[in-house]
Parts: structure tokens; C-alpha cells; sequence
């Protein structure tokens, strides 16, 4: 049986994804954790489309850790739609970017994302925010019964 997917980690920069699975999985909060490069990915991923059009897409991850600066399509475009669904609506997104632009963390919020956090420069900074955020959204935080 496949695990249930818990995080959905949308990050277009190799060496931050890997650092935040690193973190993830040394913290030993989730137990699956699915990375993907780029906006675009995400929107096929969470919506059945393209190369994920046979997955199901009743299986949605608890919480969704996503960047704002990608190619193809932005993290501001991808909570849009993620918000803009009935289906998808309630999926805790978290912005984790390197963005501390007012009119970024203003979008993020007016489109309902869940916490916005700039991701600290520092490889130890930047490890503990991580585990930090992990271990609120996966161990504290109450989801939704169906996700």
C-alpha cells in the first residue's frame, strides 16, 4: 500500500529542497514527503492534469510548503488556484521563499495562505526554521478530517 503523502514540497531551488527533505526527515516528521520543481508540476499534481492525470487526486498532502519565485508558474499563481478550489481550498499552505517583498507576503495573504516565512540564510537557521515548521504542521496543528 502507498503511504499517504504528508508534505508537498514545491521548490524550484535543488539545493533548498534538499536541505528541507534533510531537515524534514532528520526532525522525523513526515513520513512522505513528495518534492516538486516548479509551479506548474504542483497545478498538474494537485489537479489530475499531465503526467499525474491518473493519479487520484483524492489523496491531497496535509500541508503544502511552497516558493514563490519559480519558473513556469509563481507560488502567488499556484495558491491562487489552490484557493480557488473547493477541493483544495483547505490544504495548509506554508510560503517558504527567500522573499521579503511587502507586495509578496500582502498576496499571500489576501489569497489565504496559511503562514508565510522567509527562509533564513544560514545552512543551521535555515535547518531548525524547517524541522521547526515540520513539527507545527504535521505533530500540532489540527487538519481537516478529510486531508
Amino acid at each position: 500500500m502507498l503511504q499517504e503523502l504528508e508534505i508537498l514540497l514545491v521548490e524550484d531551488n535543488m539545493a533548498d529542497a534538499e536541505l528541507t527533505i534533510r531537515a524534514l526527515n532528520k526532525a522525523k516528521i513526515a513520513n512522505s514527503i513528495l518534492h516538486l520543481k516548479d509551479g506548474a508540476e504542483a497545478i498538474d499534481y494537485l489537479f489530475g492534469r499531465g503526467v499525474y492525470a491518473e493519479r487520484d487526486i483524492s489523496k491531497l498532502p496535509r500541508v503544502i510548503l511552497l516558493d514563490i519565485k519559480m519558473p513556469k508558474v509563481d507560488g502567488i499563481e499556484v495558491l491562487r488556484q489552490l484557493k480557488a478550489s473547493e477541493r483544495t481550498k483547505v490544504i495548509p499552505v506554508v510560503m517558504m521563499t527567500s522573499s521579503s517583498e511587502e507586495k509578496d507576503i500582502v498576496s499571500s495573504y489576501e489569497l489565504g495562505v496559511n503562514s508565510y516565512v522567509v527562509k533564513p540564510v544560514g545552512f543551521e537557521d535555515f535547518a531548525k526554521a524547517v524541522a521547526e515548521l515540520g513539527l507545527y504542521w504535521m505533530l500540532l496543528n489540527k487538519p481537516v478530517n478529510n486531508l
